[in-house]
């Protein structure tokens, strides 16, 4: 996916979940966070960050916040949208029969139903931006909608869907995504249970610019 009218800012603060302040060529400018999670270890004062401007003329922000360079990784894509929009785009070439995004299964809204070969495909996406010691970890918050979709996963597998899990690693040089089980145990316990019951594990490794998310390799079955 690509991005447009992207630029540098140098991070202040962030009040709420929703803005930040930013420099940004001399002047103090407020922008909408495109990722309501805590992101602590990520926006620091000072860090460098991309911005994308928007087209909406009406709106109270005139930037989105897309993306933050952390040493020694690199530039950390940390738009919350974007997972979905790159799942969307690689899934279209894996030669599945059809592709639908938001399908409803039990009492959840599941990311992807997939179709090849008269065989049934649901795939659960989840965007990683935490990082420690080059190992991923999601959740970076409690989540009990991820719960929630594991164990919606899991009854599918065992009604003989092919389930799976995949986690957007939005940052370079992460092959390894781990359950974040000091901030969410019950995550932790929730994905070894969906596993067992048949849940396949995906990484999709991405290539990260500032104008620009793309998936550039997959780790499937892990």
């Amino acid at each position: 996916m690509k991005y447009s009218n992207v630029a540098e800012a140098r991070f202040i603060n962030r009040p709420n979940r929703f803005i930040a302040h930013v420099e940004l060529d001399g002047q103090i400018e407020t922008v909408h966070v495109k990722n309501t999670g805590r992101c602590k270890e990520l926006l620091l004062p000072g860090a460098k960050v991309i911005l994308e401007r928007s087209d909406n003329l009406t709106r109270k922000t005139r930037y989105d916040l897309i993306a933050v360079y952390k040493e020694p990784i690199g530039l950390i894509n940390m738009d919350s949208q974007a997972p979905n929009k790159v799942v969307k785009e690689w899934l279209e070439g894996q030669e599945f029969d059809y592709v639908k995004p938001e399908y409803t299964y039990g009492k959840s809204r599941i990311d992807f139903y997939m179709e090849k070969q008269g065989k049934r495909y649901l795939m659960e996406v989840k965007g990683c931006t935490l990082e420690k010691e080059g190992i991923g970890y999601f959740p970076d918050a409690p989540t009990e909608r991820g719960i929630k979709h594991l164990h919606e996963l899991a009854r599918a597998a065992a009604e003989g869907f092919s389930c799976s899990l995949a986690y957007v690693i939005q940052m370079p040089g992460v092959t390894e995504v781990r359950p974040n089980i000091a901030t969410h145990p019950e995550y932790g316990e929730a994905l070894s249970e969906a596993k067992a019951a048949g849940v396949k594990v995906i990484l999709l490794c991405c290539s990260v610019e500032p104008d620009e998310l793309v998936i550039s390799h997959a780790i499937i079955g892990v």
